[in-house]
């Protein structure tokens, strides 16, 4: 393809795929190569990490530079406290940025408003100055934020209290604070810093001793809003009326102050999760330095190969420790992005050993940072990449949402991490201090990782996604209707005012014949006073808890895991790191939730495999491709369904392997199964097709297979996911179609809206896959295209070309018949 304007010229956009397996090469310490003819040589940040590429390799793919903006700056308003502004002028705001001025204007009228802009844009100021003026002004006022992390809520709270104001007695109320503690903050605190978590387990359920501080409640902050997506954000948007609901019955009307990056349709989104009008602003007065912007793909690795022959390329999280390492050398504060907890800890290991073979002084500032550490290591960690003790951190997306960290100089991203809004926020990273910054993706072994460095215009040239979720989920109203009805009975007209209406109502029917609720003429109640139901409801995952992982022979606890992830990651046998250290887990009780682990440092790592059935329970939605053909042109037989399934999915093995991706022994596992009760989206094809096509029928459960694979990687392209959100099968002969067969899931319980995505932006979505396939350079499969790095059957059976050839029949279907429609007046199928 040729390449975009700030394009680097002589840049590879035609570069084999990638695949995960293989040590980096150590950082050299050498100058930037030099410039040949007609290609100027890269110079600052992207020189350095060019100049450690061995000789002979071309991972650039396309570079573009985005200038620098300058600043709009807006006086003061009228209304602001005396105090306030001259408090913030001592923290070195001389004058507000614009955008900062017109959010925290219509916080000031009474209005609920979001703030959609840039990282580093000074979000934070738009809340500040009408809380802080509110609460200065009205002696008794309170005021509630609530973050999606730690960390930042930390960060933010130290904003304020450097405000200097003591008669506000901000303080934190989250896990971490001290049990003695809580009773302070709830009956002095006027502004308390927490999050949904603590707002759902704590507060909410607790009402009556809140009452004080919620009858006061003036503002409600949501920062980082659009991290609130999919079930963790159903959840949230739930939760949030369970707060308004209260609020009303202790006679406040809060308004809600919203703070989120770039994101598409930013007032509905924010709309759909308070459940009020909001309004939105978008336009950046900050300024913002000029940042290099590189699409990075690993190279190949021609003396190994990988599973079921496919090429070997060094994995994202490799490339980024050896990057992570050279900027180090170069005295650039740098922040690498890692996939994954083990990922983070790997990459940070890596680049320690890197260079301490340069300067062992320097191996020392380099450390991983990840959910699941201790408080205090979070805190001492934060403390030292703040201060800059710490030139090097490999983080998961723990700190995307993090503290305040100014003055990086680079950010590495190590795969994509689902959405374009999460890609800039963490780009948006680098260059707080204004200055010039650096920003690598480095592609994963995935489709859409290898779609997106080699179709730039897919990430640099189109806007962010718009945030999903869905309230009416009845896998998520349930649980929160009979949380609302033990902190005060639901009445009919709060089911229809902040509820939903009639799905809400259908659900309470539900739980009353269940005997979870009562109806009685003043509404809906809990029976039972003296159980809180919300400390069984976890609205971050499938509901399942945590495991703690702790060390057999101390009895120290190294950190926790989902519990519905832990039959893939915590298995007898499988390797778990912390702080760089190995474990082996002896044993994993999940009635218990409690994984003991021994420190022993393999020299092999292990990879979980699992079977997976999808039933159907109900086809909501069927659209037939060719409901019109046109004259003479019979019926292709092929469909497409939206719907209820049951996904039951059993870990059955683990691999381990070598370093280089060698497979050492699989190792079966006696683990329990797992039921899923979710939405998807499905295709029919009638076998008659198939077998024209070419296909016979020894080869079509591959191709389906690897058709399936690589829809599942590249649907995040086209709704707000991520891989691991989603999941799937395929079958030559379902038995509930009666057909060949390919379902996309949803992994969370009653779904998430990534099946109805993917439903209504089939064509799209299908074309891009197919696509992927066919550009791929692979023979016959590999990561980079068909296969899939949690695949149960050890991606086998799989034919590429064969993928085609189905995508095709259903492109051609959807072509032939124009936009698709169902038998019941749905959403078109293909847009």
């Amino acid at each position: 393809m040729p390449a975009l304007p700030g394009s680097y010229p002589g840049a590879s956009t035609d570069a084999p795929p990638l695949d995960p397996r293989a040590e980096p090469a150590a950082p050299r310490v050498r100058p930037a190569p030099p410039a040949t003819a007609g290609q100027p040589r890269p110079g600052g940040l992207l020189g350095r990490v060019l100049a450690g590429v061995p000789l002979g390799e071309s991972p650039l793919t396309h570079v573009a530079q985005l200038p620098a903006r300058p600043a709009e700056e807006a006086d003061w308003p009228d209304w602001a406290h005396p105090r306030a502004v001259a408090a913030l002028g001592d923290l070195g705001v001389r004058r507000p940025w614009s955008h900062q001025v017109a959010a925290a204007s219509l916080a000031r009228a009474g209005r609920h408003v979001v703030l959609a802009t840039g990282t580093a844009s000074g979000k934070s100021l738009a809340y500040q100055l009408p809380v802080l003026t509110g609460l200065l002004e009205d002696p008794k006022a309170t005021a509630l934020y609530l973050s999606p992390t730690k960390a930042l809520g930390a960060d933010q709270l130290g904003a304020v209290l450097a405000c200097g104001f003591d008669e506000l007695r901000a303080a934190c109320f989250d896990g971490d604070t001290a049990l003695e503690e809580r009773d302070w903050v709830r009956a002095h605190s006027r502004w308390v810093f927490s999050n949904p978590d603590m707002l759902h387990r704590t507060i909410l359920p607790r009402h009556a001793k809140w009452g004080s501080f919620l009858r006061r409640l003036r503002y409600v902050v949501i920062d980082e809003c659009h991290a609130y997506r999919g079930l963790f954000g159903s959840h949230v948007a739930l939760l949030l009326r369970r707060l308004r609901r209260l609020c009303a019955r202790y006679g406040a009307t809060p308004t809600f102050v919203l703070a989120s990056a770039t994101v598409a349709q930013p007032a509905e989104s924010a709309s759909r999760l308070v459940g009020v009008p909001v309004t939105a602003i978008t336009e950046d007065g900050s300024p913002r330095g000029p940042r290099t912007v590189a699409l990075w793909e690993p190279p190949l690795l021609e003396e190994l190969t990988g599973e079921n022959g496919a090429p070997v390329r060094r994995s994202a999280g490799a490339e980024a420790g050896r990057m992570l390492a050279d900027l180090v050398v170069e005295g650039a504060r740098t922040l690498a992005f890692v996939r994954s907890r083990r990922g983070a800890e790997v990459t940070a290991l890596r680049a320690a050993r890197s260079l301490a073979e340069v300067d062992p002084a320097l191996a020392a500032r380099v450390s991983a940072y990840r959910a699941g550490f201790l408080p205090e290591e979070r805190r001492a960690l934060e403390a030292a990449l703040d201060s800059g003790e710490l030139l090097g951190v490999a983080s998961t997306n723990a700190l995307e949402l993090g503290i305040d960290i100014v003055g990086l100089d680079a950010v590495l991203v190590a795969g994509f991490p689902g959405t374009r809004a999460s890609f800039w926020q963490q780009a948006g990273r680098a260059g707080r201090a204004g200055r010039e910054a650096l920003v690598v993706l480095v592609a994963r072994d995935d489709p859409l990782d290898t779609y997106l460095v080699h179709h730039p215009e897919a990430l640099l040239g189109r806007p962010v996604e718009s945030c999903v979720l869905d309230p009416t989920n009845p896998y998520v109203l349930a649980p929160q209707l009979a949380c609302a009805a033990a902190e005060s009975p639901v009445t009919d007209a709060e089911v229809d005012s902040v509820f939903g209406g009639a799905k809400a109502h259908a659900v309470l029917d539900a739980l009353v014949e269940d005997g979870v609720l009562r109806r009685r003429p003043a509404g809906w109640f809990w029976p039972l006073p003296s159980e809180r139901p919300a400390a069984q409801v976890d609205i971050r995952g499938s509901g399942a808890g945590q495991v703690v992982v702790v060390e057999a022979d101390t009895g120290r606890m190294l950190g926790t895991v989902d519990a519905a992830t832990a039959p893939a990651t915590l298995h007898p046998g499988a390797v778990y790191l912390h702080r760089g250290v190995s474990f082996v887990v002896d044993e994993l009780n999940l009635d218990d939730g409690l994984a003991l682990v021994h420190a022993e440092e393999p020299d092999w790592s292990t990879s979980a495999r699992s079977v997976v059935d999808v039933a159907v329970v109900e086809p909501e939605l069927a659209a037939d491709p060719m409901s019109l053909p046109p004259p003479g042109v019979p019926p292709p037989g092929v469909t497409v369904q939206l719907g209820d399934v049951t996904v039951t999915s059993q870990v059955v093995s683990y691999l381990r392997r070598r370093p280089s991706g060698e497979v050492i022994e699989t190792v079966p596992l006696d683990m329990p199964p797992q039921t899923l009760h979710t939405r998807a989206v499905w295709y029919t094809i009638e076998e008659s097709l198939l077998l024209a096509a070419g296909l016979d029928s020894s080869r079509i459960p591959g191709s389906l297979h690897a058709a399936e694979h690589a829809a599942i990687g590249l649907l995040p392209l086209f709704a707000v996911c991520d891989r691991w959100d989603i999941g799937g099968m395929s079958t030559a002969l379902h038995p509930d179609t009666g057909a060949p067969t390919v379902f996309v899931h949803d992994g969370h319980p009653g779904g998430a809206g990534f099946a109805e995505r993917g439903y209504q932006e089939l064509g799209p979505w299908l074309a891009a896959t197919r696509n992927a396939i066919a550009g791929c350079e692979c023979p016959a499969g590999c990561p980079s295209c068909v296969q899939s790095p949690k695949c149960g059957n050890g991606n086998n059976p799989l034919d590429k070309e064969g993928a085609v050839i189905v995508l095709d029949i259903v492109l051609e279907a959807l072509s032939r018949g124009g936009r698709a429609r169902d038998r019941h007046n749905a959403p078109s199928a293909a847009s």
